[in-house]
């Protein structure tokens, strides 16, 4: 099992409080005053923000011009909004969204829920990342983060901006994501994504929900899983998809009686890659 550079856990910083930001309000991210969140990644050119946290999770899209990148965030699970909870409940697979991804094969099929909300805040996601790209002195590189629900969220839109924006380079970086789609669908990911980080923190339950065997054609996680082991707090590079392992998600012992909030993968590269000596 590869054990994940340390240079590379060291640069996941700057999109991990982007990854946290996503959780605040629209017209804080837009004005880019969101406490810690913001002030950690100060040099931040927000564009567009939106989503009203229940039906529709918060958003924002804008410019970084130390890592030459458009950012594009999106909110995880606020458990005490209804609408976000019924989001994530509707795990019935349904075929995304012929406008939206247009030419995906019929094959694939994604979680209901994450289809839905992703749909409602898609258009304008995409009309934000287009006018981000025109501005002067923008690269061709947009990365995609979130943490949970906004994991998934970020994951459908690695698959949708492509089909929309010609010429861009995407990146995914998820934070304890769920499984999102069929075994069609992370194929699709594997083949179409290039560049894609899960992490995912000891026994955090979410990234094995909704389970491989739920809904006729089961769940899977495409590649891309970085898994920080609780035995020993090393990242672990995990091969392929579902990848059994002790040190990967599926052979750790998560259960849903366990949790990680996103201020816990924080507090990991705060504090415990500085210990390191990596940071």
């Amino acid at each position: 099992m590869k054990i994940y550079p340390s240079e590379d856990i060291a640069a996941l910083k700057p999109y991990t409080y982007y990854a946290s930001a996503g959780y605040c309000k629209p017209e804080d991210t837009l004005t880019w005053k969101c406490g810690e969140n913001c002030e950690a990644n100060a040099q931040f050119q927000p564009f567009a923000s939106g989503g009203d946290g229940n039906a529709t999770q918060y958003w924002y899209v804008g410019y970084d011009p130390a890592l030459k990148t458009v950012i594009v965030a999106h909110q995880g699970t606020d458990m005490s909004k209804s609408g976000a909870v019924a989001t994530i409940m509707d795990i019935a697979q349904v075929h995304p969204s012929k406008s939206l991804f247009p030419g995906v094969s019929a094959n694939v099929l994604v979680h209901k829920g994450f289809a839905e909300s992703h749909s409602r805040s898609a258009p304008a996601v995409l009309a934000a990342v287009e006018k981000t790209l025109k501005e002067p002195g923008t690269t061709k590189h947009v990365t995609l983060v979130g943490h949970s629900l906004g994991a998934a969220l970020s994951l459908l839109d690695g698959i949708y901006l492509p089909l929309h924006v010609p010429g861009i380079t995407f990146s995914v970086i998820g934070y304890g994501m769920p499984r999102v789609g069929n075994k069609a669908f992370a194929d699709y990911v594997d083949a179409h994504v290039k560049s894609l980080v899960r992490i995912n923190n000891g026994e955090d339950p979410v990234p094995i929900m909704p389970g491989m065997y739920y809904a006729s054609s089961g769940y899977r996680h495409p590649s891309g899983e970085i898994h920080i082991s609780n035995k020993d707090r090393k990242w672990y590079k995990c091969a392929g998809q579902e990848n059994p392992s002790a040190e990967c998600s599926d052979g750790s012992g998560a259960s849903i009686f366990s949790g990680t909030s996103l201020s816990i993968y924080i507090y990991i590269l705060l504090y415990e890659i500085a210990y390191a000596g990596v940071a």
